[in-house]
């Protein structure tokens, strides 16, 4: 299922309780709303263009930054 967002568009592609695999489109210059998973972990993979996640860690005020381009994966656990 493809849902459309102000930000750009997602599609579901696998979930379980631990995983939410979507394809997302992020028109150029927004964002999508900042959220956290209680116990589910999160994977990026970069298509075209550059992504930057700021991750929010609980323990520290800091907020951590991420830059991937084209061809670039990372994951994330938020537990």
């Amino acid at each position: 299922m493809i849902a459309g967002k102000v930000w750009g568009q997602t599609e579901l592609i696998y979930n379980n309780p631990v995983v939410e695999f979507h394809r997302i489109e992020i028109n150029a210059g927004y964002e999508c709303s900042t959220h956290k998973h209680e116990h589910k972990w999160n994977g990026f993979f970069v298509e075209k263009g550059t992504l930057e996640i700021h991750t929010v860690k609980n323990s520290y005020d800091l907020i951590d930054v991420t830059v991937l381009q084209a061809g670039d994966f990372t994951v994330r656990s938020e537990e």
